[in-house]
């Protein structure tokens, strides 16, 4: 859809370190740099009759190309410049059909130009990438170009490398390659060692299009336990020149696929939640997919890491995968399958040697044990976390080893998430193929809520910026729903006995939650505080299930309390503060079918993403009055924008 603002436009975005952005209003107002905000510049001059103009990165002193469009779509963003007669559109199109994994792994952007030259100007396209994309440390590069069977290729990277060489957040990539390519005879492409760039040359004196592939080779992508893992699109090309080859010879397949994919996702959208919501929809999709990284186990298993952007750096976080599903379960489970393995993984290692699931495993891009909650002292020694440090192997720890302490873990919250989205999967694929392998696991898990979940102690929850809480309702919900969870999965194996056992704990806990957590028009933060609130998004578990523990009336008061409570961007998260999460009012919104109130609940969001001061990626913690974002940046939990969607579909309203 045509936009006029937003806080910052997708690029080109591939991975976690991939990720270029625009925070200018005109595109030649400021740098592009990644989501943390180093500079990853692009460069983009329109020359006409030998005058430069730029349309993309810094001007400096050149004069800048007019503006004239700015679309985004899920897959594509496009801008339109003109000067004089000469109308030129430019489209980054990021391919991530997540019906084809191959294609959400296979690292190539395309880059397309379109030149209307009525009256026949004299006219070029000059468009350049900066070494910075692949190192941030100024060393040395090396880069050159050259012609294979009529494929053009223009290349860099670092002299030196050392793949896998630091973890953390806010940290770019100094290893791997990156490329342009074409297939174009009227485009030349170079190393410029002067600009320390790949770059492109684009004469347009018959030709009216030019079409180039940004492709980057990061070798080694990320440390699985024991092991080097490649992306998973090696599994299918021998090298990056068949990947690009590849996007290459599917351009025009691959784009007209995503112009269909973003109509259908538009026409969802609008019935879902109306302009606003194809707005957010449009505005998330890219980057909560990108926010990843797709690579294999040794067994050929999908495995899909999420990396947690401007908050600690963790690796395939439990909390994180939670709120991000619904985009994953609306287009196939082995997202999410890709998700859960590592935790089964690293939660069936001695080294943790709790009853309750992990939160993590590792730091990206090393999945090498959980990182959070660390023990600061052992034995006199501390473990080095600093940014760009690597953690020890603590995967490889033997029992005992007192690596985490109690006091920063997630119990009850990363159990309840584990087995709801075990459900879901389970629902979802009709099979219990995926569980049953994790049954003695989930049991655990599950039996560590009924003892402990119903009215949690003092202890962390996903929101865990917002401190240590105790009697929380909302992580009360998550309990019964996971609790309901493992007993429909109990039900899929055909143990009925064991389903009505389960079914009925979770049925005894909800009528007493029903109880205990009313104030009325609404529900309470804390079992223990009658003038206090909190969005209760956990509960739209209950319509999922479609197990009715509880009712419509509840989820409606509650709706119409949050509506109450709207500020200019937003629905606070609790009673506490100002702030809020976008991706769990969006979740928040599922639990109506009430068009009314999900507009005036999802329309603030969009004004926020259009109209703050703070000009980040889509940002999902920020201040619900003056729009100011608090932390967290592009992260994968925006999957959840498609929450309404996702259960609108379920339900058959699509």
């Amino acid at each position: 859809m045509k936009i006029e603002k937003m806080a910052s436009v997708p690029l080109i975005l591939q991975d976690p370190y991939i990720s270029i952005w625009s925070s200018a209003d005109r595109l030649y107002e400021g740098d592009t740099t990644h989501w943390c905000g180093k500079k990853q510049r692009l460069y983009g001059f329109l020359v006409v009759d030998g005058k430069e103009y730029c349309f993309l990165g810094e001007k400096g002193d050149k004069k800048g190309a007019n503006q004239t469009g700015l679309t985004v779509t899920a897959t594509t963003t496009t801008y339109e410049f003109k000067v004089q007669n000469v109308c030129l559109t430019v489209s980054f199109c990021s391919p991530l059909l997540l019906t084809d994994p191959v294609l959400v792994s296979r690292p190539c952007t395309y880059l397309d130009f379109l030149v209307e030259n009525p009256q026949g100007h004299e006219v070029e396209v000059l468009f350049g990438a900066s070494s910075d994309i692949v190192s941030s440390t100024g060393k040395k590069i090396l880069g050159g170009a050259y012609t294979l069977d009529d494929y053009h290729y223009a290349y860099m990277g670092n002299a030196v490398q050392a793949p896998l060489s630091h973890s953390g957040d806010n940290i770019t990539i100094d290893w791997g390659n990156l490329y342009l390519a074409s297939r174009d005879a009227h485009v030349k492409l170079l190393f410029d060692k002067g600009w320390q760039a790949v770059a492109a040359r684009m004469e347009f004196a018959k030709e009216k299009q030019a079409q180039l592939v940004f492709a980057y080779d990061d070798g080694d992508s990320i440390r699985y336990f024991d092991e080097n893992r490649k992306g998973y699109w090696t599994e299918t090309y021998g090298s990056i020149y068949e990947a690009i080859r590849a996007s290459i010879e599917e351009h025009d397949e691959l784009l007209e696929r995503c112009r269909d994919f973003d109509k259908e996702l538009e026409k969802k959208a609008e019935t879902a939640g109306g302009e606003a919501y194809v707005y957010l929809c449009n505005a998330s999709y890219r980057h909560a997919i990108a926010a990843h990284k797709l690579i294999s186990d040794k067994e050929g298993n999908l495995i899909f890491l999420s990396k947690e952007n401007d908050s600690n750096g963790c690796i395939g976080t439990v909390d994180v995968s939670y709120p991000s599903v619904p985009l994953f379960l609306m287009y196939d489970t082995d997202y999410v399958k890709g998700m859960l393995r590592p935790v089964f993984k690293f939660a069936s290692l001695p080294v943790w040697e709790y009853d309750f699931a992990p939160h993590d495993v590792g730091r990206y891009p090393y999945a090498t044990g959980q990182v959070y909650g660390l023990n600061p002292e052992k034995d006199g020694k501390e473990y080095d976390g600093s940014n760009g440090n690597i953690f020890p192997n603590f995967y490889s720890f033997p029992r005992n080893s007192q690596v985490y302490t109690l006091k920063n873990q997630m119990p009850v919250e990363e159990c309840g998430n584990m087995l709801i989205l075990c459900a879901a999967v389970t629902l979802l694929d009709k099979n219990t193929d995926f569980v049953r392998e994790y049954m003695d696991i989930l049991e655990k898990w599950v039996v560590y809520l009924t003892e402990n979940g119903m009215d949690p102690g003092e202890q962390l929850c996903t929101d865990d910026f917002a401190g240590h809480l105790s009697h929380n309702v909302n992580l009360s919900a998550k309990t019964i729903l996971g609790v309901e969870g493992y007993a429909l999965i109990l039900k899929a194996l055909g143990n009925q006995e064991g389903y009505d056992t389960y079914h009925g704990k979770a049925r005894a806990m909800a009528d007493h939650w029903k109880k205990t957590a009313d104030a009325g028009d609404h529900t309470r933060l804390t079992f223990d505080r009658e003038d206090s609130w909190s969005l209760k998004y956990n509960l739209v578990w209950d319509r999922f299930f479609g197990s009715g523990l509880f009712d419509q009336g509840l989820f409606d008061r509650e709706l119409a309390y949050y509506v109450k409570k709207n500020n200019a961007y937003g629905v606070p998260l609790d009673s506490r503060a100002d702030y809020t999460k976008s991706d769990w009012i969006l979740w928040c919104t599922a639990l109506t079918d009430c068009e009314a109130h999900r507009k005036k609940l999802v329309e603030p969001v969009a004004d926020y993403l259009m109209n703050t001061t703070v000009r980040v990626p889509f940002s999902d913690w920020y201040d619900t009055k003056d729009g100011r974002y608090c932390h967290f940046i592009a992260r994968s939990v925006q999957g959840g924008i498609f929450m309404p969607m996702f259960m609108d579909e379920k339900n058959g309203k699509m």
